[in-house]
C-alpha cells in the first residue's frame, strides 16, 4: 500500500480564474513587460551606445570631463543603480495595485 509522502502538498482542484481577474492579470503583465523593455532600452543606450559613439561624443562635457570618459568611470554605474531602484519602486507599486484590486 502506497502512503503519500509527508512532504507532498495536498492535491488542490484546478481553478480557472474569472474573466475579470484574467483581464487584470493581462494588464499587470503588459505594464510589467513595458517597464522592463523601457529600462532595458535605457541600459542599452547607457552601456553600448555611449562606448560605440565615444569619438563623436568627446566634445560633450559633464562636470568637466568628456562624456565617454565620465560614463565609463562613473555614469554607467549610477545609471544602472537608478534602473534597479526605479524597477523595484515601480514594480512594488504595480504589484500592490494589482493585489488591492484582486482582493476587492
Amino acid at each position: 500500500m502506497d502512503k503519500p509522502s509527508p512532504s507532498a502538498p495536498p492535491a488542490r482542484p484546478a481553478r480557472t480564474p474569472s474573466p475579470e481577474l484574467q483581464a487584470r492579470r493581462d494588464v499587470h503583465w503588459r505594464k510589467t513587460r513595458r517597464l522592463t523593455a523601457i529600462l532595458l532600452l535605457v541600459w542599452l543606450l547607457t552601456g553600448f551606445l555611449t562606448v560605440f559613439y565615444a569619438r563623436e561624443l568627446l566634445h560633450l562635457n559633464l562636470f568637466g570631463w568628456p562624456l565617454p570618459f565620465y560614463m565609463a568611470a562613473q555614469g554607467a554605474s549610477l545609471v544602472y543603480l537608478a534602473i534597479i531602484a526605479l524597477y523595484a519602486w515601480r514594480m512594488r507599486r504595480l504589484d500592490r495595485a494589482f493585489h488591492a484590486e484582486e482582493q476587492t
